[in-house]
């Protein structure tokens, strides 16, 4: 299975896992840089790993480019993320012809979910 290739995911640090042909799963060691002001991940950081994660759903082409892109991404934040990891786990909810639609939930090394995103992505044709 081949997984998206682009120098912001290896910049963060992203780790794959392919679960099943519908769901994977993303994971984020931490770092001093993601931490914000008052002292959890930022949220643009959370919301990357979620995009990320949803968007390696659909398996990248041969070279790493990407085969689905981003259409709408909506984010909820529910707790303060704060450890030495995050796990991002996404999964297809539905797949058409050119839409995919996708849930991913965000855990903490506590196992405690501290965000959810849904996404729906426009599927390109090679």
């Amino acid at each position: 299975m081949t997984f998206i290739k682009q120098p912001f995911d290896e910049f963060l640090g992203f780790q794959y896992e392919r679960m099943s042909p519908t769901n994977i799963r993303v994971r984020l060691p931490l770092k001093p840089l993601y931490f914000n002001s008052v002292g959890v991940v930022h949220g643009g950081v959370i919301s990357s790993l979620v995009d990320v994660a949803m968007s390696n759903l659909v398996e990248a082409e041969h070279n790493g480019v990407q085969t689905a892109v981003t259409v709408d991404l909506h984010m909820t934040f529910l707790q303060g993320a704060k450890g030495e990891v995050l796990l991002a786990d996404a999964y297809i909810v539905k797949q058409a012809r050119t839409l995919m639609y996708a849930d991913c939930v965000v855990y903490d090394d506590k196992d405690e979910v501290v965000a959810k995103g849904t996404g729906t992505f426009f599927m390109r044709h090679v």
